[in-house]
């Protein structure tokens, strides 16, 4: 009986609790309202819905066997955490929301406040909670204005319209399906967005391939769109950097967030599944502590650097090897004491060549012009200081302070390959131990030492006199040939020693350059400021040495342009600046070498054909790394000589752009004007021929040319006589490319005139290289040929900028329509190039060039062809 009445009263208290469990609410709660997880129990606690349903706001937790919860809101088809109240504060299952006239408040058990969203003093009462279907939570007044929002509290996420201003930040969870806040912090600023470990930088979005700058504007907001990541300005209308996305398109749902691993990416909630659209940084070796404390990156695997071992004792970081050597945590009592007290128990142990810390990039050193032991005395009176890096060339001095992240590893890492890392350690006092003889048994000499050492004794003697001799030899040679390089060096080195620029890359000792490219025996090219030769440093490091010729006031000029600006350029489609030389006038720069050598070689060689893949990543390759030099540099970069020969490729073919840095640079508030002309014939843009503006769309057009001739595997201008031996490719392509414009009897060509004619013919496989042409579609083709015939507008606003023509490589834009009309300069060049193509062989055909007299000329061919003049071949460009 009595159990019986317990079962009953049990079963209504639980039918109790069922029947009070809260629903679901789809309209805006008011205040006194509360909610608990327990009290929503049915609904996995959440309580309110936006209208159509995308969007919850819960009491929850993030794993079925914790007992800790939040306040969130939540995605509700992915179950995505796209923001949270308590973030370090969970509650039990009972802890109570309460929605009041003053705000929002969440309580723990204890009745403390955890958590609160108060309306300001001067806002009205709050009447209502709603969840807008944007996925912001919003408290409004009786006027159905805002009063909080949580759009305005980001944590780890945005969504798509929501804005993160400058000033506001994201901030990484500590583990995944955790909410609690962890190191990794994405910051908007002035003029990028960081990501930041500890408050220290270590990427930037204006460093990825895919991000361009198209404004100079003060950012104001970082936003997601239903097409890509901007930072916008000027009230969002300035786009000043922006990564294309595809369009999102209903339903799917697109989110970006700082993950917990450090890294800042933007994924797409598709057909019940999550997809990668932007992920950086790239590489994972550039994430602050992705190898923890002191563990070295190299290729994405970690290791404890030599002298290093990995220790449980610190989480699985590194520690020194000598267990007597500790390294000090930031400014910790127990293991920080100042110098005088410390005395001899500081040292500190030096990294292995090649490593960089990941910050050295983008901090300015704390001193400059010092050498390793000022440095290294720098560090130790400060008990934040953990590690120094000197660089050798420069003698700047790099200070790791409070928290020491993972360590980088080859030739990207850090600007320069003088940077030598020194770690602090203190050493543990060793007690002395009266019962050990071990010191005494040490301390006795063999027999056979008393003998030897007189004789040892009196050979060093004769060593060190030997030494000494030779010391003051020298010194004499020096003194007497330093007479005659301080006449030919002097003015020069005093210019480059005063140079102090942030970024400046390692300065090499002569002797290492000519050691290195074997007395410079192995030249490999020759380009317009200078011949290249191969070399090998001492740390095995292939490079390629260029020496500088022509060097008057000109030349320097251009040297100082090329290092200053070179050094800080980072981009995976533009060639590496690793270091300079200068001696007795020389000027040497040191770059990354590219074994596969210059485009020219292996578009037009005798080798393999290149297939169609390959050339469309040469392509996009190329676009890539003239969009960064136009907008995603500090200051606007205009190359100024874009050609074959000036683009290079590695390993798997990976493209660089090589010799930018070499024309003038612009400000981002002025369009300059160049004085002198510049660059290659046949790739110059028409207006180097006139009084107009040189802007970055003449590189557009040299761009345009180059695609074209990646497209044929030719050089666009070329000459076939008739009595020469031709391959069955190469008749084929002789019989293709024969309409009465193009080909005379010595069957001259003029390649963008012929693609002209048949972009108009929509006949786009008669341009393929013949030696490629079975494994190529005809609207793979006109993507091609479709964006260089923009690029070769005469016009140069009609041309579209290299952002654009990435979109559309692509495939993010739509292709553009070549305008016609400003392309019919391109008849009379060809009409020129078949009238002067009456030198053959080997040399390069001398073709009349062309002077525009008049800016405004009439839409009719005749009236274009009467508004030029010739000119020397000597003087401008024109068809190569």
């Amino acid at each position: 009986m009595v159990s019986s009445f317990l079962l009953f009263i049990v079963t209504l208290l639980l039918s109790c609790f069922i029947v009070h469990s809260g629903p679901l609410s789809l309209q805006p709660l008011t205040p006194n309202f509360t909610a608990s997880n327990f009290k929503f129990i049915d609904t996995s606690g959440s309580f309110l819905s936006s209208p159509n349903g995308t969007f919850k706001a819960a009491i929850t937790n993030t794993k079925p066997q914790e007992r800790s919860y939040y306040f969130v809101i939540v995605h509700s088809e992915s179950h995505a955490v796209v923001w949270s109240a308590n973030r370090d504060m969970p509650v039990s299952d009972s802890g109570e929301l309460r929605l009041s006239v003053d705000g929002l408040t969440l309580f723990d058990d204890s009745g403390d406040t955890v958590w609160s969203a108060k309306r300001s003093s001067t806002s009205s009462s709050v009447t209502s909670m709603q969840l807008l279907e944007s996925g912001n939570l919003v408290l409004v007044d009786a006027f159905n204005k805002s009063v909080w929002e949580s759009f305005d509290s980001p944590t780890d996420t945005i969504v798509v319209g929501q804005r993160l201003p400058v000033g506001k930040s994201l901030v990484s969870s500590v583990k995944e399906d955790e909410l609690g806040k962890g190191d990794y912090e994405l910051v908007v600023v002035e003029n990028d967005a960081m990501l930041q470990w500890n408050e220290k930088t270590y990427w930037k979005l204006s460093m990825e391939p895919k991000a361009f700058t198209d404004a100079y504007t003060p950012v104001e907001y970082m936003m997601i769109s239903s097409n890509g990541l901007f930072l916008l300005g000027a009230n969002g209308t300035d786009r000043v950097i922006q990564v294309n996305l595809d369009e999102l398109k209903d339903p799917d749902f697109r989110i970006a967030k700082l993950e917990e691993n450090g890294h800042f990416s933007v994924k797409r909630f598709s057909n019940g599944n999550w997809m990668s659209e932007f992920d950086s940084p790239i590489d994972s070796c550039r994430v602050a502590f992705t190898c923890k404390k002191l563990g070295v990156c190299d290729e994405g695997r970690c290791s404890c650097p030599p002298g290093f071992r990995v220790s449980s004792e610190v989480n699985g970081s590194c520690a020194p090897v000598d267990r007597n050597l500790v390294m000090p945590v930031s400014c910790n009592a127990s293991l920080n004491m100042n110098v005088t007290e410390l005395g001899n128990r500081v040292s500190y142990l030096r990294l292995e060549n090649g490593l960089d810390y990941f910050a050295n990039d983008f901090i300015e050193p704390v001193k400059r012009g010092v050498n390793v032991s000022a440095c290294q005395d720098l560090c130790s009176k400060n008990c934040s200081c953990l590690s120094v890096f000197h660089d050798q060339s420069s003698g700047s001095c790099y200070m790791i302070e409070n928290f020491l992240g993972s360590i980088l590893r080859g030739s990207d890492s850090g600007n320069g390959r003088g940077r030598l890392g020194y770690v602090k350690v203190i050493s543990e006092p060793s007690s002395f131990d009266p019962n050990d003889n071990s010191s005494d048994k040490r301390s006795r000499l063999p027999v056979v030492a008393l003998v030897l050492l007189p004789s040892s004794g009196l050979f060093l003697i004769i060593v060190m006199m030997a030494g000494i001799m030779w010391l003051m030899r020298r010194k004499r040679l020096m003194q007497i040939s330093g007479k005659e390089i301080r006449r030919t060096d002097s003015s020069s080195s005093a210019d480059l020693d005063s140079i102090s620029i942030l970024g400046l890359p390692v300065k090499f000792d002569h002797e290492e350059i000519r050691v290195a490219t074997e007395c410079f025996r192995n030249q490999i090219g020759t380009g317009g400021f200078g011949t290249v030769y191969k070399g090998t440093l001492s740390d095995g490091a292939v490079v390629a040495v260029k020496k500088m010729n022509a060097l008057g006031a000109h030349g320097n000029r251009e040297f100082c342009t090329e290092i200053a600006i070179i050094g800080r350029v980072h981009h995976v489609n533009l060639v590496s600046l690793k270091g300079f030389c200068a001696h007795r006038g020389e000027r040497f720069l040191v770059y990354e070498y590219m074994n596969r050598g210059s485009l020219d070689r292996t578009l037009f060689g005798h080798g393999p054909a290149l297939d169609w893949h390959t050339r469309y990543e040469i392509a996009l390759g190329t676009a890539r790394g003239l969009a960064y030099l136009h907008g995603g540099c500090e200051q606007k970069i205009i190359h100024c000589d874009v050609k074959p020969e000036n683009i290079l490729l590695h390993d798997n073919l990976q493209v660089k752009i090589s010799d930018f840095g070499l024309s003038k640079l612009l400000n981002s508030e002025q369009s300059s004007w160049f004085t002198t002309m510049r660059g290659t014939r046949g790739y110059l843009a028409p207006e180097w021929l006139t009084s107009s503006a040189i802007t970055e769309k003449s590189d557009v057009y040299s761009y345009g040319m180059v695609l074209l001739e990646i497209v044929r595997g030719k050089k666009n201008s070329s000459f076939q006589p008739p009595n020469d031996t031709t391959s069955q490719s190469e008749s084929s392509e002789m019989n293709r490319l024969s309409p009465s414009s193009l080909a005379s009897a010595n069957q001259s060509i003029y390649f963008p005139l012929f693609a002209l004619e048949m972009h108009e013919q929509k006949k786009y496989l008669e341009l393929v290289d013949p030696r490629v042409l079975g494994s190529v579609k005809s609207e793979e083709v006109e993507k091609l040929v479709r964006v260089a015939l923009c690029c070769l507008h005469e016009e140069p606003t009609l041309r579209p900028t290299m952002a654009n023509v990435v979109g559309m490589l692509e495939g993010v834009f739509p292709l553009a329509t070549p305008q016609v009309q400003s392309l019919n300069f391109l008849r009379f060049y060809g009409r020129r190039f078949t009238e002067a193509s009456m030198i053959v062989g080997d040399q390069e055909v001398n073709v009349f060039e062309l002077h525009q007299q008049n800016r405004n000329l009439s839409s009719t061919t005749s009236s274009s062809y009467n508004s030029f003049s010739y000119m020397s071949s000597q003087q401008v460009s024109g068809p190569r």
